[in-house]
């Protein structure tokens, strides 16, 4: 009997590791994929396609191929992590992000024509402080998007931070002592924090959300003691609760129809007839 325990300890202790190194994170990107689309009545029609380098999906609404980075997913070490990558891209489609991003550059370009590219505005509104203020404003609007996408197919919308603060942060970041990307971390925190307290409950076992937490935390903490700051807090949640739950309604009843992008063809087909 005793020979028999030790014969199957051993080979469990050889399959173990063996099942365990199957799990690819590309390889799971079309099932976690398709349980998001599923539990979110999105369109059957989606599908996504692991890409290397950046993910390029302004073409996504219209052949309905949802790119995820393969550089992204390095940073994933599970089911839940995967979703967050699969999730924040979803959540930029459907916030429109590609379209917002075209009607500002016709406007950028527009606005700088007319005034000359040494006009102060001109300057201002193409400066790199500019652009990246409303790139982390779109992933930040995306990031909340996924969350909800992430809990009702049933994943641990925790793991958005996980991914967020193994990723490469600023310089910055580093000498401040904060986790990485700590802006859209704490953006998740607090919206996780007003809307679904039970999942900032259940945690997330892993050494880079306890360092979130030991970050977090304080930041918290000092908002709970002021009461003008925390009506604040909450008055601004239920402001992102209510637009967010606007643009998913908007998304679904138009079938992934780009406001944004009509707004830009309409603008480009006046340019054209004032100019002919």
């Amino acid at each position: 009997m005793k020979k028999i325990f030790l014969t199957l300890f051993a080979a469990a202790v050889v399959i173990l590791p063996s099942n365990a190194a199957t799990w690819v994170a590309a390889d799971r990107v079309s099932t976690v994929g398709a349980q998001i689309v599923k539990s979110n009545s999105l369109s059957s029609a989606i599908n996504f396609k692991v890409v290397n380098g950046a993910a390029d999906n302004s073409n996504a609404t219209i052949n309905n191929t949802i790119q995820i980075s393969s550089t992204d997913l390095t940073y994933t070490g599970n089911d839940n992590e995967v979703a967050y990558v699969v999730a924040h891209e979803l959540g930029g489609i459907i916030n429109d992000n590609v379209g917002k991003k075209k009607v500002r550059n016709y406007l950028k370009s527009a606005i700088t024509n007319t005034l000359s590219e040494d006009n102060v505005i001109s300057n201002a509104m193409n400066s790199d402080y500019v652009t990246n203020k409303e790139s982390l404003s779109q992933a930040k609007e995306a990031d909340i998007m996924g969350i909800d996408l992430m809990i009702n197919a049933g994943y641990n919308p925790l793991a958005g931070i996980v991914v967020l603060t193994k990723m490469p942060g600023s310089t910055w970041e580093t000498l401040q002592g904060k986790p990485a990307n700590s802006e859209r971390a704490m953006y998740i925190y607090d919206y996780l924090t007003y809307n679904f307290p039970a999942k900032i409950k259940a945690g997330y076992a892993c050494n880079e959300y306890r360092n979130f937490l030991t970050y977090a935390d304080p930041i918290v903490a000092e908002r709970n003691s002021s009461k003008k700051k925390l009506e604040k807090f909450n008055k601004e949640q239920a402001k992102i609760k209510s637009n967010r739950t606007k643009q998913l309604a908007k998304y679904k009843s138009t079938g992934g129809l780009s406001s944004w992008n009509v707004t830009y063809e309409l603008l480009q087909s006046i340019t054209e007839s004032e100019s002919n």
